[in-house]
């Protein structure tokens, strides 16, 4: 069965996408996860931005991007929202949101790490499955492809 994931792009006002660091993990991510019982899709993705960066996100600031194929067994549902950097402050940002390390059992934030990416930049920091996605997005077109190694 297909899950969905609910995530925001957040933009600065030059154009940069905040990205976080999955701890432990290579790459970097925009801050998404799965809804609880009986959220909307806005509420989820705004309960997420929050849990794993601290943002707090008006829901209806957010423009609606809509779901799209990600994995296999997932797809993304997408919001877009830009942020003046003098509002957001991400070396602020903190992740609430935790999970058991696989070695040592501690619980662990998600994220450890925030950081503002040229467009140009992403395929060098995320996942290819996110850049593959993000480059079918309206203003992602001209990204470079992925950098390899």
């Amino acid at each position: 069965m297909k899950t969905t994931s609910y995530g925001v792009l957040i933009f600065n006002e030059q154009g940069q996408l905040l990205l976080a660091h999955a701890t432990g993990q290579k790459h970097w991510d925009i801050p998404k996860g799965g809804a609880e019982a009986g959220e909307s899709a806005r509420e989820a993705a705004v309960r997420e931005v929050r849990e794993e960066t601290g943002i707090e996100l008006i829901a209806d600031s957010m423009e609606e991007l809509g779901r799209m194929p990600y994995l296999a067994r997932k797809d993304l549902h997408l919001f877009r929202v830009v942020l003046h950097t003098r509002d957001c402050d991400i070396t602020a940002c903190k992740c609430t949101s935790f999970f058991p390390h696989h070695a040592s059992g501690a619980m662990t934030p998600e994220v450890d790490q925030f950081r503002w990416v040229d467009i140009a930049d992403v395929p060098t920091y995320a996942a290819k499955s996110m850049t593959a996605l993000l480059r079918k997005l309206p203003g992602f077109e001209a990204m470079p492809p992925e950098a390899s190694g």
